[in-house]
């Protein structure tokens, strides 16, 4: 039977939305599937507040990304009439030889950036609510913010909609097979078929690749929100920026990052430590150990937020071995392009994500240099294009 669809995405949250929106807006016949109801809370695009930040600390390689990311995310801001991204600045906060202090720093200096190095002292001093140790140093930089995921998400399925895209929520896939004739995708309700398809389920990817066996581990990751006990006017984001730290040495390194008060209270969390889980099996529970380990941070680096505990979230991980993406082709069948393997820090990349998955549907290349985020993975040959 003929292909009914151009493209078929599989997952809508952060990186299909994208490029459903993406291809839907260049003409193309798009299906989306998802087996929940996007924006939603099992996944890992939710929690009101994600981070933006020009200045990788990762890697030099993601700068050109996110700052085509930051174009896009505006012109979806128009385009949907909604508010999506708040510019508050950025704090990267470590020891000297830290890697976010470092990698910060490096990428900052290799792009040609504007930013700042402070001392802790400086920190203390322009930032009151933030106590870093003597030993530590920052880098500050100006562009860095605050996405709002479910406004995002949002936004381009809305506008994915508009522009034809069939979205289908609440039909888990069950199977998918490839031919030289396109793919045919099973779900609970139905059977369809495309020429190409967007593999973007997010903690979901690794049963739907059972013939890579890919090497993914999905974390269960948990956010805070507490009430500022005093000075509450030092949280605002006029006065306090996104923040994230290193602590502890290269053996006991551990990292959080932290928002401003945007009403909810005080925006704390780990990012990665959290334990390895199945994504259909996970404790959506807060413990009084988890929020207690929480006010230690607190007490150590913010005092003045340690104040009445208002709620919390979990959500999901996805990681790879080295912490990068993975995006391109599958590498046994060149009609699926597999994405959103982000390691916890993808967010902020979906608007350039999702034009780069419509680009190699599309055109089979990518303006970006994707050689980072190919298959690392299996011992069969990878192909971007």
């Amino acid at each position: 039977m003929p292909a009914s669809h151009d493209v078929i995405i599989i997952g809508l949250g952060a990186m299909g939305s994208a490029a459903a929106y993406h291809l839907a807006r260049r003409g193309q016949r798009v299906l989306g599937l998802d087996r929940f109801s996007p924006p939603h809370t099992m996944g890992s695009s939710h929690g009101q507040t994600r981070i933006i930040r020009e200045a990788y600390f990762e890697h030099p390689s993601y700068v050109p990304i996110v700052q085509r990311a930051y174009e896009l995310w505006d012109e979806l801001a128009r385009a949907a009439d909604a508010p999506l991204l708040l510019q508050t600045g950025g704090l990267m906060i470590g020891a000297p030889d830290s890697i976010v202090f470092t990698g910060a720093k490096h990428s900052a200096e290799t792009h040609g950036l504007p930013h700042e190095i402070l001392t802790a002292s400086a920190v203390r001093t322009r930032f009151p609510a933030l106590r870093p140790g003597d030993d530590m140093l920052a880098v500050l930089e100006p562009r860095a913010g605050i996405l709002f995921p479910e406004r995002c998400i949002a936004a381009h399925l809305t506008l994915a909609s508009q522009h034809g895209a069939n979205l289908r929520t609440e039909e888990p896939v069950l199977r998918w097979t490839a031919s030289e004739h396109g793919v045919e995708v099973v779900t609970t309700k139905g059977t369809y078929r495309a020429a190409q398809m967007i593999l973007s389920a997010g903690s979901w990817a690794r049963e739907l690749l059972p013939d890579l066996n890919p090497p993914l581990t999905i974390e269960r990751q948990t956010l805070f929100w507490f009430e500022p006990k005093s000075a509450p006017e030092l949280f605002y984001p006029e006065r306090c920026p996104i923040h994230l730290w290193q602590i502890g040495g290269e053996e006991g390194r551990r990292f959080f990052y932290g928002f401003p008060d945007l009403g909810e209270g005080m925006k704390i969390a780990w990012h990665h430590d959290g334990s390895n889980v199945s994504p259909d099996f996970v404790s959506r529970d807060i413990t009084p150990d988890e929020v207690e380990s929480t006010r230690g941070l607190l007490r150590r680096y913010l005092p003045q937020a340690d104040g009445r505990f208002r709620s919390a979230a979990v959500c999901l991980y996805t990681n790879t071995p080295d912490e990068h993406f993975w995006i391109g082709r599958h590498p046994a069948h060149s009609q699926v392009i597999i994405a959103s393997p982000c390691s916890g820090h993808g967010f902020k990349f979906a608007s350039a994500i999702g034009e780069i998955l419509s680009d190699l549907a599309i055109t089979r290349k990518s303006q970006f240099d994707l050689g980072l985020f190919g298959n690392r993975f299996t011992s069969t040959p990878h192909h971007l294009g």
